[in-house]
């Protein structure tokens, strides 16, 4: 691997290691942009990590990033992280955590209880489950299937290996996983170079270079751009920028920086808007979450992004920032068609500022897919209301799925102000037509979709009528 030594590089060692198990691994003979996967795999012979799906929903890959100013440990998928960008970083390996002569307890577990058979996806396993065993959450069913989510087993099914967690769990075994100072440098891999600025105002001399591209968490952006590129091309990492992953809440708001990340943000949010959480879980499971930042999931500008539609009845602000300066902008005027936002190339999504509703207003926010875990929305479904002797007197609708961009429908919402409830609700019914224009694709038909829309106006009737605060998306 060539090392560039311009001024914008360190020429030292150091700037060339990764940390895996407590030990200080250099990154030698890469001469391409490559997955943490396959450099553990092909380069350090570290094979206990699989590959199974390669786009994040398999779990084989799972390792843990272990965080200086994270409590919790950070399990994450590997074939979603390039190298560089954990340049520096502190990562636990399965074969950091126990070995043939010095297990973890939780591998004696999985042995004892029979839950590995052909022991493929296991150490996948092990990972999620060693990093729920080693954080703040009460170990119960729901946190155990919450964190093994992202992982996949085809043999054993998943009584024993639930079984396993839970007989560790009853001698509070965790580990310290040996850490040293994170040290994140700029460096080249072949044809990409990846920049780490700590502070916003560097991104204006770093966008000069025209072929560039802003990476968060890169979930989405790994799996969509190629590893070996045949042009230059510049990586700029958001993930050292302090302020980009600030949460405050201040004036009855709460500022959201970009890149928080969506486990991050559910944490935070549990006893402010607890009406959120349950979409938040779904968006993927912890290996996801943990990666997955805010301003990705915007940025990406899907017409079925999971949180598009619930910031835009929350009434939300983007701050952005680019060489001009900064703006603030309401959240309905950022997305511009499939997959396009107002967004130049040189500017960024810094924080989102949210207001929080008056405790008299209902938020209900559904998600609809072909499964619960780790899938993308085939509809959804967000509704900030107040209604006061069944009359109602405030009401946001957003959706997606139902157009080339999350949908505000402000116009529906209009309609339904200083109407009883039944008949406001049997009017969005009745006019659905009017208001959405579904397309048909895999995951749903144009008429599913338009049917299922209208069942989820049924919904919110009946939890409105019973007073329910809000309705799980598996409760009919």
């Amino acid at each position: 691997m060539k090392i560039s030594c311009g001024a914008s590089f360190l020429t030292s060692e150091k700037m060339n290691n990764i940390f895996i198990n407590g030990k200080k691994e250099a990154i030698r003979n890469v001469d391409h942009d490559i997955t943490l996967l396959d450099w553990l795999r092909n380069n350090l012979k570290m094979t206990g990590t699989k590959e199974g799906c390669a786009e994040g929903d398999c779990g084989a890959c799972s390792v843990i990033i272990n965080e200086e100013n994270q409590s919790n440990l950070k399990p994450v998928n590997s074939c979603l992280v390039r190298i560089g960008q954990v340049v520096g970083k502190n990562i636990v390996t399965i074969e950091g955590l126990g070995n043939d002569k010095k297990p973890h307890p939780l591998q004696v577990a999985f042995s004892r209880e029979n839950a590995s058979q052909c022991g493929y996806c296991t150490p996948g396993f092990i990972i999620s489950g060693v990093s729920l065993l080693n954080s703040d959450k009460e170990i119960n069913d729901n946190t155990i299937n919450d964190a093994f989510s992202g992982n996949l087993c085809r043999c054993t099914g998943y009584s024993p290996i639930i079984k396993a967690l839970k007989t560790v769990a009853k001698y509070d075994v965790q580990i310290k996983p040996k850490h040293f100072k994170e040290e994140t440098y700029d460096i080249k891999l072949g044809n990409v170079t990846y920049h780490h600025p700590v502070k916003i105002d560097e991104l204006k001399k770093l966008t000069k270079n025209k072929n560039f591209k802003f990476l968060a968490g890169g979930t989405d952006l790994n799996l969509q751009r190629p590893i070996i590129n045949e042009k230059e091309n510049s990586i700029i990492s958001l993930s050292s920028i302090e302020e980009l992953k600030k949460i405050k809440v201040s004036n009855n708001k709460i500022l959201l920086g970009s890149s928080v990340t969506i486990e991050t943000f559910l944490e935070f949010i549990e006893d402010k808007m607890p009406e959120i959480v349950e979409i938040l879980k779904r968006f993927g499971s912890p290996l996801i979450r943990n990666q997955a930042t805010i301003g990705g999931n915007l940025c990406t500008s899907s017409p079925i992004g999971d949180l598009a539609p619930v910031l835009l009845v929350l009434k939300s602000n983007l701050n952005i920032f680019g060489k001009d300066g900064r703006k603030s902008i309401p959240i309905k005027d950022f997305f511009k068609g499939y997959r396009k936002n107002i967004l130049k190339k040189d500017q960024i999504l810094v924080s989102i500022e949210i207001p929080i509703p008056h405790k008299s207003n209902k938020l209900f926010f559904w998600k609809l897919s072909k499964r619960f875990d780790q899938d993308i929305s085939t509809i959804s479904l967000a509704i900030n209301i107040k209604t006061q002797n069944q009359i109602i007197k405030e009401i946001y609708i957003a959706a997606g799925g139902v157009a080339e961009i999350p949908k505000d429908l402000d116009n529906l919402s209009r309609r339904m102000i200083n109407k009883n409830t039944d008949e406001a609700i049997k009017l969005a019914i009745d006019d659905i037509d009017k208001y959405i224009n579904p397309i048909s694709d895999l995951r749903g038909t144009s008429l599913y979709r338009r049917d299922s829309f209208k069942g989820l106006f049924k919904r919110l009737k009946r939890c409105l009528k019973d007073d329910v605060k809000t309705m799980s998306v598996m409760e009919f």
